[in-house]
């Protein structure tokens, strides 16, 4: 009879082809193995209300998940998956098992996570897509803090731990990161205890020569340098000043550094504290643009929006903006897609 019930389970996780998990050996398998790859199946508005830290989304009801999943997630890892209550992710998992993936599904879903008081993240998500269709998925944590996900690799951009009332623990809401880069030094840009949290074996840390010495380490880009940090990862440091006379000692110019970030031919420009600077022209083919909106320390609404017009991004993102007032910018940029997103 043991023989039977033995093989009996044994034909169980066979049919099934993967296993379930509940919430404590759910979190048991995310602790204890940085290989895992942490899948949330809901839709993206589910996804925006609240999510376990460090997982993407792939939306099990989107027309194209199996080859969207295929793209992100390598076989030679594990894959966990969740969504609200665990049908969404069962089926799910059944049908990347059946592509060759080791796949774990949390029972019970987001609900019995939430119910059991475990960590969750609540950050706006923009996805993008490289030239190849691969997506890239940015986190916008906070003020100019951003962390990018693709193919599994996160780089985070100016972590800082806490800003007024909003504070960021990196160690439990992110995965350790496969670059980081800072623009500068000023507290809301830079912070070492930040740092400290997301640096694992393999992570490099490439920012302007002041944070550099300030940390004692870290590979340095003045304005002008080109980096591939990977075969189809490209970052370029460019400038980022102040130009308005009386504001020139917050960012002089050739100290700091704007990044633009080419992923797979999606390309990124990450402005950091400037304002709208001659040296904008040169930039082309920008898909995304990050530009700061913040007198007397970046720029205002107005050069803002004629930084855009000069860069021509695809989308504009505002950040760093405090008080700012950006409800103009929409209607001063109608060609342009301008996303307005929690990021004072």
């Amino acid at each position: 009879m043991f023989l039977i019930s033995a093989f009996s389970l044994f034909s169980f996780f066979s049919c099934k082809g993967y296993q379930d998990l509940d919430v404590a050996g759910f979190e048991k398998r995310l602790s204890e193995d940085s290989t895992v790859q942490l899948v949330d199946v809901r839709t993206a508005e589910e996804f925006a209300a609240g999510y376990i830290p460090g997982a993407v989304n792939i939306d099990w009801k989107s027309n194209d998940f199996q080859a969207l999943a295929e793209r992100m997630l390598s076989t030679e890892r594990p894959v966990l998956l969740y969504c609200r209550s665990g049908r969404r992710s069962a089926a799910a998992a059944q049908s990347l098992s059946k592509a060759g993936y080791e796949v774990f599904n949390l029972a019970g879903g987001f609900i019995a996570w939430s119910e059991a008081g475990k960590a969750v993240a609540h950050y706006e998500v923009e996805r993008f897509l490289t030239d190849s269709g691969q997506p890239v998925d940015i986190s916008l944590i906070k003020h100019a803090c951003l962390e990018l996900r693709y193919k599994g690799m996160s780089i985070q951009v100016d972590p800082v731990i806490k800003l007024g009332q909003k504070e960021t623990d990196y160690a439990a809401e992110f995965p350790k990161a496969d670059f980081i880069l800072v623009t500068h030094e000023h507290f809301d840009h830079y912070d070492a205890a930040a740092i400290g949290m997301l640096t694992g074996e393999k992570t490099q840390v490439v920012t302007n020569a002041r944070v550099a010495q300030m940390l004692e380490y870290g590979t340095v880009m003045a304005n002008g340098d080109a980096l591939e940090l990977l075969d189809d990862i490209r970052v370029e440091a460019v400038p980022a000043y102040n130009t308005t006379e009386g504001h020139l000692q917050f960012h002089p110019k050739g100290r700091d550094n704007g990044y633009v970030l080419t992923i797979d031919g999606l390309r990124i420009y990450i402005a950091g504290d400037t304002e709208d600077i001659p040296e904008m022209a040169s930039l082309k083919d920008i898909d995304v643009a990050f530009l700061p909106v913040n007198q007397p320390y970046t720029m205002t609404p107005e050069q803002c929006i004629n930084a855009a017009k000069v860069i021509g991004p695809k989308v504009l993102i505002p950040y760093h903006y405090s008080n700012t007032d950006l409800s103009g910018l929409p209607s001063a940029l109608p060609e342009m897609d301008v996303r307005i997103r929690q990021l004072q």
